[in-house]
């Protein structure tokens, strides 16, 4: 008997996937009450707001050991006056409460009241804030997380040689493998081409549209329709990269026993790991452009050669992916 296609769930995923972006929330900039008639402090809060991509009531969470604050008005430092200072730990949230200017400050004019609570309110350079904080959205914290240079020349280090490591197992145990032994279905390659594809897109982002990226930073959203086209299409590249990979879970368990579906999965999840690090990392330095074509070359001619059928049934001549059940006569190939 045949085994059941997957194109049921694959269209399931889709509809949930279709679902979950019109349901996504539209991400929108401060409102004003009457654009054609605002006061100066409006105006310079939507002035601040388009340049710093934050303003008054946004929330923030301290992401360093500690963040200084002092409890009187920057006045009063700029003019030497002795101040008292107190910390806020980590993981506390903050909001902004204020935003001035001191022109005359020499170390940075732009200074920034923020309070935990009623009681614990102080003001702070920005210059000194922001580094000590991340925004209050999950999606911010995420990106922040993996944007530390020092962390990612860590897991960059740590992902190729593991990678390398598991193929080059994978392969002495003659265990199937994307690229190199790969299976019939064109799912594993589609997903490794788009985590590439991706990786690329993201560091495009970084830098030709550093500012773009820093406003959604601030104001992340998982919708695509939100968002300017380079963006959209960098998030499109994303919810299209999660169904391809739903399709690829369904695909392998179907055409792979257990124990060799798990071993395969283990060697896309390296591949996968490897193609987000070297693109991500080289297209900074404009060499992931045409690594990117030659990869695109490379996975697509090895899909190509691996889904000709390799064996022939004994009993009715068919065309067989692998030795075994005939799913044409149900004679077995040994």
């Amino acid at each position: 008997m045949k085994s059941k296609s997957p194109i049921p769930h694959l269209k399931k995923a889709a509809i949930l996937l279709l679902c979950l972006l019109l349901g996504a929330c539209y991400s929108q900039g401060p409102q004003t009450p009457d654009a054609w008639n605002l006061t100066d402090q409006q105006v310079d809060s939507i002035s601040f707001y388009t340049t710093h991509h934050y303003t008054q009531n946004y929330n923030f969470i301290v992401r360093g050991d500690s963040l200084r604050l002092i409890s009187q008005h920057p006045t009063e430092t700029v003019n030497g006056l002795p101040v008292d200072t107190f910390a806020i730990g980590h993981g506390e949230r903050i909001v902004v409460a204020d935003i001035t200017t001191m022109p005359a400050d020499s170390i940075d004019s732009i200074w920034v009241k923020v309070a935990r609570d009623q009681q614990t309110i102080g003001w702070v350079h920005e210059r000194e804030l922001l580094p000590a904080v991340t925004p209050d959205a999950p999606i911010s914290q995420f990106i922040d997380f993996f944007s530390d240079s020092h962390l990612l020349l860590f897991l960059a280090i740590l992902v190729l040689l593991g990678s390398a490591f598991l193929v080059r197992r994978l392969m002495r145990l003659g265990a199937r493998i994307v690229h190199f032994n790969d299976i019939g279905s064109p799912y594993p390659t589609t997903l490794c081409l788009f985590v590439a594809t991706t990786a690329v897109f993201y560091s495009t982002i970084q830098l030709f549209a550093a500012e773009s990226w820093r406003h959604y930073y601030y104001h992340p959203t998982l919708n695509p329709f939100a968002v300017p086209p380079h963006l959209s299409l960098f998030l499109l590249s994303v919810w299209a990269m999660l169904l391809v990979a739903i399709a690829t879970v369904d695909d392998v368990r179907r055409q792979l026993p257990t124990g060799e579906a798990a071993f395969y999965f283990l060697g896309l999840m390296g591949i996968s790991a490897a193609n987000y690090v070297v693109f991500s990392v080289t297209t900074l330095y404009y060499i992931g452009y045409p690594l990117l074509v030659a990869y695109y070359v490379f996975a697509i001619r090895s899909h190509l050669r691996h889904s000709r059928p390799r064996y022939q049934c004994g009993h009715c001549g068919a065309e067989l992916p692998q030795k075994g059940i005939c799913p044409h006569c149900g004679a077995r190939n040994e």
